[in-house]
């Protein structure tokens, strides 16, 4: 990666003199605590947010990382009770979840005295039609920076910094709250979020790297990698006996494999479809 752009990133976050990195241990926040830690020191505090959303898992992954970086390391509370219209789980879920978390390390940050919150989005994340999450962090202005989407900086890249200082999370599959498993318009509860949790860490148990179990109603979705498909079949039956021993009524594998925001295809397939009819209509009235 081009080191001018590292040196403009660790510049503006020298800026801010202090700072309250929004830390979940995954690469993107992990990078980023870094570098504020190399830039400001004792004035650079790593914050997890801890909530039925996350894993207890990542949690852990989250105290070691932070470790590891020798940054400051907090752990925050969080009540899914405290986030309205989530519960109910509607396309914009994610706004309304990121709104919340964003006002509770901003007025954390704000107590405690440090300038600004840094979060780590990337330029890769922001681009497609559903980013509801994205829009609650612009609405913060100033009191959130996000280096990666200014200065431009993709996962790719971000993966090579943290190589480059060493970080065991350079390599460290991507990860996203529990609720991105629920199909949209079924309720979120402490009970489902448990359940796929549990399913979640089994697969981790027998091997998998990257993956995601999806809930559909009672049914589990499971997406695993395309170098992974051949050890699923292999285990299929372990894996379905399992999953039905946490509540689940049908067991299913994801022919088309692991790939993020999956849940969001139904979404963006109906805006195409209508684009198109759109698009029909208009060379209809033309001729």
């Amino acid at each position: 990666m081009d080191t001018a752009k590292i040196g403009m990133i660790k510049e503006a976050i020298k800026a801010r003199e202090s700072a309250v990195i929004a830390f979940s241990g995954g690469v993107d926040s992990s990078t980023l605590a870094a570098l504020a830690f190399e830039e400001l020191g004792e004035k650079a505090l790593a914050v997890t947010i801890d909530s039925p959303l996350f894993p207890r898992k990542q949690l852990e992954t989250a105290a070691q990382t932070a470790c590891e970086i020798g940054i400051q390391h907090k752990v925050l509370p969080f009540s899914l009770t405290s986030v309205p219209y989530f519960s109910s789980n509607t396309i914009n879920r994610c706004y309304f979840c990121k709104k919340a978390l964003i006002e509770t390390l901003v007025e954390f940050a704000e107590k405690a005295g440090y300038n600004v919150v840094l979060e780590g989005t990337n330029a890769s994340e922001i681009k497609g039609e559903n980013r509801p999450g994205y829009r609650a962090i612009k609405e913060a202005g100033e009191k959130i920076f996000s280096p990666f989407v200014e200065f431009n900086v993709t996962k790719e890249e971000i993966r090579e910094i943290a190589s480059n200082r060493a970080l065991s999370a350079a390599s460290r599959p991507s990860a996203a709250c529990l609720a991105t498993r629920i199909a949209y318009g079924q309720p979120i509860t402490h009970e489902t979020l448990e359940r796929i949790e549990k399913a979640e860490d089994y697969l981790l148990a027998l091997g998998f790297t990257q993956f995601r179990v999806r809930m559909h109603s009672n049914l589990a979705r499971i997406e695993v990698s395309e170098d992974e498909f051949e050890d699923a079949i292999r285990k299929k039956e372990k894996i379905s006996r399992h999953l039905k021993s946490l509540g689940f009524d049908f067991v299913t594998l994801d022919l088309e494999g692991f790939r993020s925001g999956s849940m969001d295809e139904p979404h963006l397939r109906k805006i195409t479809e209508k684009t198109e009819e759109k698009k029909e209509e208009e060379e209809a009235e033309r001729e």
